[in-house]
């Protein structure tokens, strides 16, 4: 199925060959003729699968037919989304879809300049997309306008709610009097997701393109069984042994991320950093240079996790198991994009054995262990054992994407690590 066939003019056709499209995939091909429509959409489908041409194109169709001089801070069409890196990654889409016609695209997020964004929005735009943080920050200069908001996105909500952006987005929506068309776009579900769906969408269109929460058929998954303290010797090995050239490296924390670009500079890898103490412009050349191939390997934390397109990337490894299962299915879906093959690496620790089975529960899914020899766990087996034949931990529930619960983990987890730090300086000393 072509895009002339859904009615788009000539001119945005002839945008989307430029950008190498040619036929629709399938979240596209489901919803691109209910938004066309007008109707509100709630649509789960995997990242890689074509989602922000689906929700913009329709955009960009009805406000190239319906074109209105622009008044000073006002928007047509709010897209709202977790990251800057996938605000972004939206804004220059739809610069690309938009290239032959008159429709203007303004994209604020934060570590940008607000003085920048203000003389953008002045003008009024026809599609701003943003993260809400900095979208509220301009709402309370009285730098937006929505009186004349015809059209509302919401894309990775699931992951929005995960970040704590419910409030945000509340008081967003707080400002807007009318009902625009609104779509709500997620990879995983939840019943805080449904419950925001129920709040926002008006007899929505459901369009479901796999089964949600389920990772891409095109992805293998392999687990690396590895004591927390040979996670960097074992990547450094993979490496190098398998002669991998592309591989993003997900971590939980920004001190560890920074631990391992430098355990493998002096391995001779050379890496680089993208996570929330880098500037928007470090996170950029980091981003760059890792797409371009100056970079072999780019560490990343959660906040990368999502926006991030890069084509054809072979490895994704997830150094650090996630704290939420679901997010198991943001990270690796960085990989196996439109239909290319991946490979989903996760190292698993002792501790962390607990979080692979809620993972393999989440995405029905028995993901295959490899043990590598001189890498084997201490005491894995013994674990592996009370986990199976035990009530109380084959019966245990995973962390729900709750914000306040995820801060909760991490909390507990930075101070456990704290005092085992402490424990073993006091052995030394005692020594």
């Amino acid at each position: 199925m072509s895009f002339s066939s859904q009615g788009f003019s000539p001119d945005i056709v002839r945008a989307l060959t430029e950008c190498g499209y040619e036929k629709l995939t399938p979240v596209q091909q489901q919803a691109i003729p209910h938004a066309r429509r007008g109707h509100d959409i709630l649509a789960h489908a995997q990242t890689g699968t074509g989602k922000t041409a689906a929700f913009s194109l329709p955009i960009i169709q009805q406000i190239f037919d319906k074109q209105k001089s622009r008044s000073r801070f006002n928007v047509r069409a709010l897209i709202l989304a977790p990251t800057r890196e996938l605000v972004d990654q939206i804004a220059h889409n739809i610069e690309s879809y938009t290239k032959y016609t008159d429709v203007s695209v303004a994209a604020v997020f934060g570590g940008a300049k607000m003085s920048s964004q203000e003389r953008k929005l002045e003008a009024g735009v026809d599609i701003l997309v943003a993260t809400p943080g900095r979208l509220i920050e301009h709402i309370e200069l009285g730098n937006v306008s929505f009186a004349n908001l015809e059209f509302l996105v919401f894309d990775e909500a699931d992951r929005m709610l995960d970040m704590g952006f419910i409030n945000a987005i509340r008081t967003i929506m707080g400002g807007i009097s009318q009902h625009p068309q609104t779509m709500l776009f997620s990879a995983t579900s939840s019943t805080q997701m449904n419950s925001l769906a129920q709040d926002l969408l008006r007899k929505p269109k459901r369009v479901i393109v796999t089964a949600e929460n389920s990772t891409a058929e095109t992805v293998s998954h392999v687990v690396y069984p590895v004591d927390e303290d040979r996670k960097r010797e074992l990547l450094s090995e993979l490496i190098g042994k398998k002669n991998w050239q592309q591989v993003l490296v997900f971590v939980n924390y920004k001190e560890t991320a920074n631990q391992v670009v430098k355990e493998l500079k002096l391995d001779g890898i050379k890496a680089v950093l993208c996570h929330g103490d880098k500037a928007q412009s470090a996170r950029r050349r980091a981003l760059e240079e890792f797409k371009t191939g100056k970079a072999r390997v780019m560490v990343a934390t959660e906040v990368a996790a999502r926006g991030l397109d890069i084509q054809g990337l072979p490895h994704v490894v997830n150094y650090d198991m996630p704290f939420l299962a679901e997010d198991y299915v943001h990270r690796i879906g960085r990989t196996g994009r439109a239909g290319q093959e991946g490979h989903a690496v996760s190292f698993v620790s002792r501790e962390e054995e607990l979080t692979l089975v809620q993972i393999e529960k989440l995405i029905q899914q028995r993901i295959k262990r490899i043990q590598l020899a001189g890498y084997e766990p201490a005491d894995r087996d013994a674990l592996l054992l009370k986990m199976n034949t035990k009530p109380a931990f084959k019966n245990r529930q995973g962390r729900t994407n709750n914000p306040e619960e995820q801060g909760s983990a991490e909390r507990r987890l930075r101070l456990r690590r704290a005092i085992q730090g402490k424990s073993s300086k006091v052995t030394r000393l005692k020594k």
